[in-house]
């Protein structure tokens, strides 16, 4: 025998992995099921689609639900341009995977997952960055988030290629003497700079793990989180407010409290009131609360989802 209807389908999609979580109106988590991207940017629109789909069904038999969803929320990576929104938001209805379709950037999940009230900013640094903000009167602000063609530095790649640069350009001569020159190739177990340049060119270490070395440099990526937090504050008339400051994302997993002070510091300096933390349960719970937000449950239900999520 099936349980009660779900109301809400709840996607997390990264551009790294999904997450999809199946919620009834009351708070309670009936169902959580994890797979890879479904990114439209990452592997296509229908290889995209049909992974969701696939993710959705094993949710809805885990929660033992025969009906689709009255609610599906969707806080999606690539849910950037309004030509991006269109071409997806079309995809999710010709799903059919709920009854009434929602489709945010996933940066808003990071920022309801983080923010009790709904409204502050949330700065994602994963694989890739953004900035999402959202007012107290429901005004919304999002960075273009299409990487260098849109003024983005950051991201575990991005950082951790400017780290071997930095030492590969300091033992060649090209550049200042730094750290690096042995920080970088020992993560790896390596000697020189250049042998993380070779392996990497020849395939023993895969191009992807250059990401693993964003922890190794971390003064720039402090300033730029910085500047995007403080950006959104600003334009959301948000700097004389205590306006959560919400970090999510991969890079955030570091534990250098150097790291994080910089931060604290480079916000209060613009906005002194603000409160920057770091968001420690998975972003998918921010898309479900979105969901309950739609379906004015209240905040017994939003509590009683938050528990859930903390025992995961």
């Amino acid at each position: 025998m099936s349980r009660a209807t779900a109301s809400i389908l709840a996607v997390d999609g990264g551009n790294s992995k999904t997450d999809v979580a199946v919620v009834s109106a009351e708070g309670a988590l009936l169902a959580l099921v994890s797979g890879s991207s479904i990114s439209h940017q990452a592997v296509g629109l229908e290889a995209g689609m049909e992974r969701l789909s696939r993710l959705t069904a094993d949710a809805l038999s885990q929660a033992r639900i025969a009906k689709r969803p009255a609610l599906g929320v969707y806080c999606l990576a690539g849910a950037d341009l309004p030509s991006d929104v269109r071409m997806v938001g079309r995809a999710l209805e010709a799903a059919g995977l709920a009854d009434r379709t929602v489709l945010r950037n996933d940066a808003f999940a990071i920022l309801r997952a983080g923010a009790p009230r709904g409204w502050g900013v949330a700065v994602i640094c994963g694989s890739g960055v953004n900035c999402a903000g959202v007012a107290p009167d429901g005004r919304t602000a999002r960075l273009a988030a299409l990487g260098d063609i849109s003024g983005d530095w950051g991201g575990g790649h991005s950082i951790g290629t400017d780290a071997l640069g930095a030492a590969v350009r300091a033992r060649d001569g090209r550049g200042p003497r730094t750290a690096l020159e042995r920080l970088v190739p020992g993560y790896f177990g390596l000697r020189r700079p250049l042998d993380v340049t070779n392996a990497l060119y020849g395939g023993s270490i895969a191009d992807r793990r250059v990401q693993e070395l964003a922890p190794v440099v971390f003064d720039r990526m402090a300033d730029e989180i910085t500047a995007m937090a403080v950006a959104m504050l600003r334009r959301l008339h948000l700097v004389r407010s205590d306006a959560d400051v919400v970090l999510g994302g991969g890079v955030f997993r570091a534990t250098d409290p150097a790291f994080y002070a910089r931060i604290d510091r480079g916000v209060a300096a613009a906005a002194s009131r603000a409160r920057v933390h770091r968001l420690s349960a998975r972003p998918v719970l921010g898309a479900a609360l979105m969901g309950l937000d739609l379906l004015d449950a209240g905040s017994t239900a939003d509590r009683r989802l938050g528990r859930a999520f903390a025992a995961k």
